[in-house]
């Protein structure tokens, strides 16, 4: 049985294994692959594994004989499950590997904006400390959290993980979600808030939501309008959640504090992009997730749904045949 990886390099540049999944099948593992390679590559192959690259619904009619889509990632908007589901072919996901390092990500990100501990090291070895008149000095406004609120926009398992390290910071957290599921609250007191009370009574917003038809560009201008003026954005999420030039004219008039992001809305962005190079917005290249603990459970579940599929007992379906 024939099995390919479209673009498997940024799960694995070379410090995890194949071998569980080449045990499975005869493998051809691509670090990445064009839109124009998709049909080329995965001609002959019953199953396909992607983690950014698209198989469009002209890919899957193209290929006759798949039978199993893998997606190296929780998000599967780059697959047409539809015209998977057409052809009874399951797209299968791996959900929840990334978690605790997502929310790690988030942690680092705000904690970076209320610090600025990347810059004033980075000072330091420019010698401005040992040239400085005081035994202390500050290039930005250094913010405490503790007593400060945090309202998190979808509260999943990350949206969770997120909380409660908001609360152990002494925060008040504030939580809005489309689950009609009581509030996961063990530690303390997470209250349910509307996006708009939330987007107005937090200092800092954390975006944890997932990418659909309703979420793209929710922070827009008018929801970037109700945010304080000394809040922040954060978002580990997807970048398309955020009107980017709105984002930029907020931070450029001083209508918000600052943002600090993992994702955008093009990935890589071009070099122009709006966001790039405001000093009140951190930019990281989408790394929250990639982690070596994050990789390696992504890869081991990716291979336990293949063999899932290949017992004839297919797990994590997304698109199930109804």
């Amino acid at each position: 049985m024939k099995l390919v990886v479209l673009d498997g390099y940024t799960l694995n540049p070379g410090d995890l294994s194949w071998k569980p999944l080449e045990a499975l099948a005869e493998c051809t593992i691509h670090a990445r692959s064009s839109a124009d390679e998709v049909v080329l590559r995965c001609r002959g192959a019953e199953l396909v594994l992607s983690n950014k690259t698209v198989l469009s619904r002209a890919s899957i009619e193209a290929l006759p004989q798949l039978r199993y889509i893998g997606v190296l990632a929780t998000g599967y908007n780059n697959i047409d499950v539809n015209a998977a589901r057409e052809r009874g072919i399951p797209v299968c996901n791996v959900p929840a590997y990334g978690t605790h390092s997502v929310a790690q990500m988030t942690w680092g990100l705000l904690l970076e904006l209320c610090n600025r501990v990347g810059h004033h090291a980075a000072t330091v070895e420019q010698s401005r400390w040992g040239r400085s008149a005081d035994f202390c000095y500050t290039d930005y406004p250094l913010t405490e959290l503790s007593g400060l609120t945090l309202g998190i926009v979808g509260y999943g398992r990350i949206g969770q993980a997120v909380a409660r390290l908001g609360l152990a910071f002494g925060m008040r957290v504030l939580v809005t979600t489309r689950s009609s599921s009581p509030l996961e609250n063990s530690l303390g007191a997470v209250k349910l808030a509307p996006l708009e009370e939330l987007l107005s009574s937090s200092d800092v917003v954390s975006l944890h939501c997932p990418l659909t038809d309703q979420t793209k560009g929710m922070m827009n201008a008018e929801r970037l309008a109700l945010m304080k003026p000394n809040a922040v954005l954060i978002n580990t999420s997807r970048g398309p959640l955020i009107d980017e030039q709105a984002l930029r004219a907020a931070l450029i008039a001083g209508r918000l504090g600052g943002a600090a992001l993992d994702v955008l809305s093009v990935e890589p962005p071009p070099l122009d992009h709006p966001l790039i190079g405001l000093p009140n917005c951190l930019i990281t290249p989408h790394i929250a997730w990639a982690t070596q603990a994050a990789r390696s459970r992504l890869l081991g579940t990716a291979v336990a749904n293949v063999a899932a599929f290949l017992a004839g007992q297919p797990k994590n379906v997304v698109n199930p045949v109804i």
